[in-house]
C-alpha cells in the first residue's frame, strides 16, 4: 500500500490537470512532462481504480463518469494544498518561480517585450514564459497565470488590475488622403477603402460619438475594403503602405502618428465600442496571489502607467 500511495497521489493530481485543460499536450507542458507520461500514468491509474477514467477522442480529452467525480472530490484538496506551498514559497525574502503570460501580439512585442530585461534583472529568480497571442485563451484551461488584455471591463471571475488607459484611433496615411481625400463625416467611411480587423462577421460597422453629455452626436457606419487582418500591426503596415483608412488602437499608432507616417482622420470624433479602453492584466480568482505574479503586475502597472499617447490620461 505504501509504494502505491506516493504515485497514486501525483496521478490524481494529473487527472485533475487534465480534466481542466482536456489535452494530453497541455497538461505535459503544464506539469512539465512528456505526453507519453501522461498517457502512461493515466493508464497505471485506470489499473489502479480498476474502472476507465479517461474518455479520449481525436480531439480532446474527457472524463468517464468515475474520472469525474474524482476529479470533483479530490480538485478542491489539491487546489488548497497548491495554494499552501506556494505561501510558503513566497515567505522566501526573494520572490521566484515560474510566470506564465499571455498578451496581444502587437501590445506584446512593442510594449511589454522592452520591459522584461529590466524586470528579470531586478528578479532574477522569476522565470518568465510569455505566449503572444491575439486569441482568447482560457487562462485556468491552458495553464497561465496572467494576461495582458485591452477590453472594456475584465471578467467578474477574474482579479483584474487596469495597466493604463487605452482607446481607438482612426488614421491613414497621406499618400491615400492625396488620392482619395479625407472623409468629412463618418458616413462618407462607406465610400472609402478601410482595413479591418478580422472578426466573425462577413460585414462591420465602426461607431463614432462627438461631443458629451446630452448633446453627443453618434453614428454607425458600415464599413469595407480590400484587407482584414487579425493584428494590429498588419493593418498598420497597411495603413503606413497607402491602402486605406484604418481604425487602430493607440499602442500599435502611437508612434506613427508622432513621427508624422500617418495622420488622424475625423479627430473631432471618437471611435468605440471596438477596441477596449483600458489595458488589464487578468488572472483567474484565487484566494491569494502569488508573489512573483504580483511582482510581475507591480512591474508592468509602473511600465506602462504613462499610455500610449500624449493625451491618453484624458482618453
Amino acid at each position: 500500500m505504501s509504494s502505491f500511495a506516493a504515485p497514486a497521489f501525483a496521478d490524481l493530481h494529473l487527472l485533475t490537470v487534465l480534466a481542466q485543460t482536456r489535452s494530453y499536450t497541455q497538461a505535459a507542458r503544464r506539469l512539465g512532462i512528456s505526453k507519453a507520461s501522461v498517457s502512461m500514468r493515466m493508464a497505471e491509474l485506470e489499473r489502479a481504480a480498476g474502472v476507465p477514467l479517461v474518455r479520449r477522442t481525436t480531439r480532446s480529452v474527457g472524463l468517464t463518469e468515475a474520472g469525474q467525480q474524482l476529479v470533483d472530490e479530490t480538485q478542491a484538496s489539491f487546489t488548497r494544498i497548491e495554494q499552501s506551498f506556494s505561501s510558503i514559497k513566497d515567505l522566501a525574502g526573494t520572490p521566484r518561480g515560474v510566470v506564465r503570460v499571455t498578451a496581444p501580439v502587437a501590445l506584446g512585442r512593442q510594449h511589454v517585450a522592452p520591459t522584461l530585461a529590466a524586470f528579470l534583472q531586478r528578479f532574477p529568480d522569476i522565470r518568465l514564459e510569455l505566449d503572444l497571442n491575439d486569441r482568447f485563451v482560457n487562462l485556468a484551461q491552458e495553464g497561465f497565470d496572467l494576461a495582458i488584455r485591452h477590453a472594456h471591463a475584465p471578467p467578474d471571475t477574474h482579479v483584474a488590475w487596469v495597466l493604463c488607459p487605452s482607446r481607438s484611433l482612426l488614421v491613414a496615411g497621406t499618400a491615400y488622403l492625396k488620392r482619395h481625400g479625407a472623409p468629412r463625416h463618418p458616413s462618407e467611411l462607406a465610400q472609402h477603402q478601410c482595413l479591418l480587423y478580422l472578426r466573425d462577421t462577413a460585414g462591420q460597422n465602426w461607431s463614432f460619438e462627438r461631443g458629451t453629455g446630452r448633446k453627443a452626436e453618434q453614428t454607425i457606419v458600415a464599413v469595407n475594403g480590400p484587407l482584414r487582418a487579425n493584428n494590429s500591426e498588419v493593418l498598420r503596415e497597411a495603413v503606413l503602405g497607402g491602402l486605406g483608412i484604418g481604425l487602430l488602437p493607440d499602442f500599435s499608432a502611437a508612434s506613427h502618428l508622432a513621427a508624422g507616417e500617418m495622420v488622424p482622420v475625423l479627430p473631432q470624433w471618437r471611435p468605440h465600442g471596438f477596441f477596449g479602453e483600458r489595458v488589464y492584466a487578468i488572472r483567474p480568482w484565487a484566494p491569494r496571489v502569488p508573489r512573483a505574479v504580483q511582482c510581475f503586475v507591480d512591474h508592468l502597472r509602473l511600465a506602462l502607467a504613462p499610455g500610449f499617447t500624449g493625451d491618453a490620461a484624458q482618453a
